[in-house]
């Protein structure tokens, strides 16, 4: 999807809608009306006949004919397949982090074992052990294998190849906690373990850290809180691959020559960048705490001369404004809508004409997408972020000031989408 909007245009629009209706336009004006009265009638008509159709649905006298009858039998059994998965993510989830702590999966990658070797190796009740691997073996994270031996599952094995998915089920137990109680969550996010966890709602949210200095200034409350933006921007790295590797597969970055990254964490993304674009240069911001971390993870790689790195909040300190590319990874979806407006519009302003802005981040789908409540709640609990749909970013993105925005079309959309807005 591209949007090309000329300059002037939002202000002719603005004019052409608020232009009088001429007298000579009644007709048209009667015309409209006779639509809208018809498109009422029908959208009546419709509804009556769904209604119908939602009442014979659930009509239990419905649901045995449709057992019972070898043609509509395939579709009673696919709606309740689907409404028990449903009911069963939960203690899915529950199976699969049971897996990840007990180190089932690493030691069957590394060797399958018999069912006499992993009781040696969990230690766990004959009769509770049964029913964990049971549940693994018909989930897919383990399989059966020749001799009575157990071996990794089709979908074990992602999850022990990439670090990033075990950290990510660990730290869904913390918002699984807080799901427990889903009403009190919606009532207020910001009452969450989750938002605990993260340090920058924290510490952060309120615009309480500033670029020159720290300010709490008692030891013990320092060192807590370097260490939870560390245990945080490890999280963030290690899950970050995905992301970058659907940037990097559908961007070009050699038509720029120096990139900004807003909110760079340990700076995996600019590494990645770096060292597949030898002759860009780079700035790299985010909070000091999470500077010092940068620094110690990029200052023995050879093209850390090529990278500037800024220490600041984006909310209260001015964006560097020698560069002719802005990138955001996963930060719009952490702030409200607010925040994310305030942000598009310094980007807008720190960049050159025809300086580009990239956004990439897992995003909502227009129709609705089996995987959005998951990102729905995850942020809730964060307390401050949403999930938008591209649409909704591109609207935002207008308003801040850039005419031309693309979403680019990459191999695995699930783990994120890409925009591409520019600045004339």
């Amino acid at each position: 999807m591209r949007i090309n909007v000329p300059q002037g245009a939002e202000q002719e629009m603005a004019l052409a809608s608020s232009a009088p209706i001429s007298a000579g336009r009644t007709n048209v004006g009667r015309a409209n009306a006779r639509d809208t009265s018809a498109q009422v009638a029908l959208d009546s008509y419709s509804e009556r006949f769904r209604k119908s159709v939602d009442r014979l649905m659930a009509s239990p006298v419905f649901y045995r004919f449709s057992v019972n009858n070898i043609f509509t039998r395939w579709f009673a059994k696919y709606r309740t397949q689907q409404v028990f998965d449903l009911m069963t993510g939960f203690v899915n989830f529950q199976v699969l982090l049971t897996c990840v702590r007990y180190g089932i999966l690493e030691r069957l990658y590394e060797n399958p074992c018999n069912y006499e070797e992993l009781i040696q190796h969990i230690q766990l009740p004959k009769d509770n052990l049964d029913r964990l691997i049971l549940s693994a073996l018909s989930l897919g994270l383990i399989e059966s294998r020749s001799r009575n031996r157990f071996g990794i599952g089709p979908l074990g094995l992602p999850v022990i190849s990439y670090p990033g998915i075990s950290a990510m089920v660990e730290h869904n137990a913390v918002l699984y906690a807080d799901m427990l109680d889903t009403a009190k969550l919606l009532q207020s996010g910001k009452a969450s373990q989750m938002n605990e966890y993260w340090p920058y709602a924290k510490y952060a949210m309120d615009g309480d850290i500033n670029s020159g200095a720290v300010v709490d200034a008692q030891n013990a409350v320092e060192s807590e809180k370097e260490k939870q933006f560390a245990k945080y921007s490890d999280l963030m790295s290690n899950s970050q691959n995905f992301v970058i590797d659907e940037i990097t597969s559908v961007y070009d970055f050699s038509k720029h020559t120096k990139m900004l990254d807003i909110g760079c964490g340990k700076g995996r993304f600019v590494s990645t960048v770096a060292q597949m674009y030898p002759e860009l240069e780079f700035a790299a911001m985010d909070l000091p705490e999470v500077i010092a971390l940068t620094r110690q993870n990029l200052l023995d790689q050879p093209f850390y001369k090529r990278i500037n790195l800024v220490a600041g909040s984006f909310k209260l300190d001015p964006l560097p404004s020698t560069v002719d590319l802005v990138t955001l990874v996963r930060v719009a979806h952490d702030h409200s809508d607010e925040v994310v407006q305030m942000l598009l519009k310094k980007i807008h302003h720190a960049l050159p004409p025809k300086g580009t802005l990239l956004l990439a981040e897992p995003m909502a789908s227009a129709k609705g997408a089996k995987h959005d409540p998951y990102f729905h709640f995850y942020l809730l609990a964060m307390g401050e972020g949403r999930l938008r749909t591209p649409e909704q970013l591109t609207q935002m993105m207008l308003e801040a000031g850039f005419i031309q925005i693309e979403v680019l079309s990459n191999p695995m959309s699930m783990h994120s989408k890409v925009l591409i807005a520019k600045k004339y």
